[in-house]
């Protein structure tokens, strides 16, 4: 599932892709007097007897062009790409193209962010495709660098050219993709890379999800920057009995108001006020987190609390500490200069224990 980063119809829509071979959309409605909830909204088949594998937003370059229609790009279990638009109206999906792309299941699909028209797809064949959207029929490239299945494809949305993809073969490469006969990086992990997720404010960490190996935090910064292959682990941590399947950041941060500005600015910059659990910026009362260990709970009983540990009682003491007449919770976005950029906040989602973490990643 994947939020869509701008507002459709005055309010955020989140994309889910589901084992029924649906591609649903939801509506997330409320107010600051109400509880949130989100509502059907959308939703397409994909074809007969799949299973929908993962989907991509058009959306992921900060400054999108607004005549642009949205898109989402997703795959599924036969090795089928699908290419979808909203309508025109904003209350449908519609499809515009639907290909083969790999022999075996086609694990993830995703956007070229800075060239929507260009897509990239990975499959349980090994290989690493690029498509032309424009010009269906033979992929602009292939690529058999990846030695296994490759499973998750992300474009930097801060620097343009930059791609990460990561594969059963427990390597993160990262592309140029003016060249892609070879990457210009390559990180060992341990594991699996599921999922991989850029930072929404610091465009050279990379978060990757590694089944078995648990998740790294890749301070790709020299690599992007002068395209050397030098990269850095900066944190990685395992999670007994589980398998990482998803991890992401908080695209919520601490935001300091402008001197000039009135509180709604910052809501106006989000497009949403996704801060409506908060009281306003006099009150600076966060809403309470959850009992302390619950988000560590191994499922046996026990409590972990490894390091980085997951966030309870640090959240609430950094929230009240940052929070003040002139603070905000707000929604990421590049372009903020206001932002905090030293809050890191990111959540996993573990197989087998069936346990949601969270995380405060203290980077020191």
């Amino acid at each position: 599932m994947k939020w869509c980063h701008v507002p459709v119809a005055g309010h955020a829509l989140l994309a889910v892709a589901d084992a029924d071979g649906l591609i649903g959309l939801f509506q997330l409605l409320g107010s600051k007097e109400t509880t949130y909830t989100l509502q059907p909204f959308a939703s397409f088949a994909l074809s007969k007897r799949c299973l929908a594998l993962s989907l991509d937003w058009s959306t992921g370059k900060a400054g999108r062009d607004s005549d642009q229609p949205l898109k989402i790009i997703s795959s599924d279990s036969k090795g089928q790409l699908h290419l979808l638009k909203l309508d025109e109206a904003g209350s449908g999906l519609q499809e515009v193209a639907t290909w083969q792309a790999h022999q075996f299941e086609a694990w993830i699909a995703a956007f070229n962010y800075w060239q929507t028209e260009v897509v990239y797809s990975g499959g349980d064949d090994g290989l690493l495709k690029g498509w032309d959207t424009r010009v269906l029929g033979a992929p602009v490239f292939t690529s058999k660098r990846h030695c296994m299945g490759v499973c998750s494809i992300q474009s930097n949305p801060h620097q343009e050219g930059i791609l990460a993809t990561g594969s059963y073969d427990e390597h993160v490469l990262l592309w140029d993709t003016r060249n892609m006969k070879q990457p210009f990086a390559d990180v060992p992990v341990q594991g699996g890379v599921w999922r991989l997720r850029w930072h929404p404010l610091q465009g050279h960490l990379l978060l990757a999800a590694c089944m078995h190996g648990g998740f790294s935090i890749i301070d790709c910064q020299q690599a992007t920057e002068k395209q050397q292959d030098t990269c850095t682990v900066s944190v990685s941590h395992t999670l007994p009995r589980s398998l990482l399947y998803g991890a992401d950041w908080s695209w919520l941060t601490f935001c300091h108001l402008p001197e000039t500005q009135p509180s709604s600015y910052l809501e106006s910059l989000s497009g949403t006020d996704l801060g409506a659990g908060t009281e306003d910026e006099a009150g600076g009362q966060l809403p309470g987190p959850p009992r302390p260990g619950s988000l560590a709970d191994d499922g046996s009983g026990s409590k972990e609390r490894p390091s980085p540990q997951p966030s309870t009682e640090g959240v609430r003491k950094s929230s009240s500490q940052l929070l003040s007449p002139r603070t905000k919770i707000c929604v990421c976005d590049s372009g903020m200069e206001t932002a905090d950029l030293d809050i890191n906040l990111l959540a996993t989602c573990s197989f087998y224990d069936h346990v949601l973490h969270l995380w405060r990643w203290e980077n020191s």
